[in-house]
């Protein structure tokens, strides 16, 4: 029986989610397989992989061959690394500890990179989002002087209004004591 890893999708339309199975040639995407070894979700940045090491690192030495996309997830994950230096064990080149060291070193690496990944991504939000507030503060303030303009012109029409209805109260007022006094 001839075996592949692929995956096999899952989630809602627009949102894939993906297990990774071993599954017979033969069998249609979706359908029976014979074992869940871990599940990828793209819809993260950096895309989410849960993987069952042990199990892929056996099915892969076992011959089971890998589409693409789930070769490249492998070797993100470190099993072509850890089969590669498999070999060097059993052809003598270096012992099973120095075997492990080596992954670790390379696996310590690759997180690293992760994290910077992480941390700029996290970084270029917090600066998207202060520029954001920067450029509302800006559009708030410049609102802000129009309405203080217009109210300040306002309330300057208005006092207007006002001393020029005191000036005629105060013209119509001296005519009228002027005009008893002549009688």
């Amino acid at each position: 029986m001839a075996t592949k890893i692929r995956l096999q999708r899952g989630g809602r339309k627009g949102y894939a989610f993906y297990s990774i199975v071993i599954a017979d040639v033969r069998a249609p995407r979706d359908g029976k397989f014979t074992e869940k070894i871990g599940t990828f979700n793209p819809n993260t940045n950096p895309a989410t992989v849960d993987l069952k090491f042990d199990r892929a690192l056996y099915w892969v030495e076992a011959g089971a061959q890998p589409t693409d996309t789930v070769r490249n997830i492998l070797k993100g994950e470190g099993v072509y690394m850890m089969k590669h230096l498999r070999g060097g064990v059993k052809k003598g080149a270096f012992d099973e500890a120095a075997c492990q060291q080596k992954f670790d070193a390379w696996k310590a690496a690759k997180e690293q990179k992760l994290n910077a990944v992480r941390s700029a991504e996290t970084k270029s939000r917090q600066d998207a989002a202060a520029k954001e507030l920067e450029a509302e503060k800006k559009v708030n303030e410049a609102i802000a002087k129009k309405v203080a303009d217009k109210k300040a012109a306002e309330a300057a029409a208005k006092a207007e209004a006002e001393a020029a209805k005191a000036a005629e109260a105060a013209q119509a007022e001296a005519p009228a004591e002027e005009t008893p006094a002549e009688a």
